[in-house]
């Protein structure tokens, strides 16, 4: 009785992929290289961001040809001795001719105006995503032809995904009779303070 074929650890498709990433770029063009659980994470410098992603996009043995999703972070207050930018892209892209999957995460180095190229020139697919990390963290994409609002109201105050956002916000809404229309007003929404009911009578323990 034969036995059955051994199966392909999945460690040898990421070993395979951090070599092509070596073949196809130079050294030190990325900041780091990360591998864990089997999983390929690449930082790359904002200034060089586009070149490479038009390269894992075009490259042979690379060809990440679908963008799966964008999203952005904010990394304030992270826990340890954390000290780089607060606000990065992160995109995670498959590549459908070598079945690989990789992680691409870009720094916008400044936190007070966050600014990361957009790609959308390169996937199309990014519109949405890139204008979903706009809206919630702030951050610009110059080249995206429609950078508006995607989730919150046009009349909407800050980035509610930022980790310094109230968690009440800054405005609402309310109906006004007397205008007719929908009207924006400061929060009146005041924060509660629970605190826990800590029952100190003597003896309660032993009362029925």
């Amino acid at each position: 009785m034969s036995s059955a074929p051994p199966v392909p650890a999945v460690g040898g498709v990421t070993d395979k992929l951090v070599a092509a990433l070596g073949a196809a770029f130079d050294e030190g063009t990325f900041k780091s290289t990360v591998v864990s659980l089997d999983e390929v994470t690449i930082v790359v410098p904002v200034e060089h961001y586009l070149d490479v992603m038009r390269r894992l996009r075009d490259h042979p043995e690379l060809r990440f040809d679908m963008l799966i999703d964008l999203c952005g972070v904010d990394y304030a207050g992270l826990a340890g001795s954390y000290e780089g930018p607060r606000y990065a892209a992160v995109v995670h892209l498959l590549s459908l001719t070598h079945n690989r999957r990789l992680r691409v995460r870009t720094f916008a180095p400044d936190d007070d105006f966050p600014v990361v190229p957009s790609v959308i020139d390169l996937w199309p697919a990014v519109n949405w995503f890139e204008r979903e990390a706009f809206d919630l963290y702030g951050i610009m994409f110059p080249g995206h032809p429609d950078l508006r609002r995607l989730l919150t109201d046009y009349g909407f105050v800050g980035h509610p995904f930022r980790k310094d956002f109230p968690v009440s916000g800054y405005v609402e809404m309310r109906y006004d009779p007397e205008q007719g229309r929908v009207v924006y007003q400061p929060v009146t929404i005041q924060p509660r303070e629970v605190t826990p009911r800590v029952v100190r009578e003597e003896n309660y323990a032993e009362n029925e």
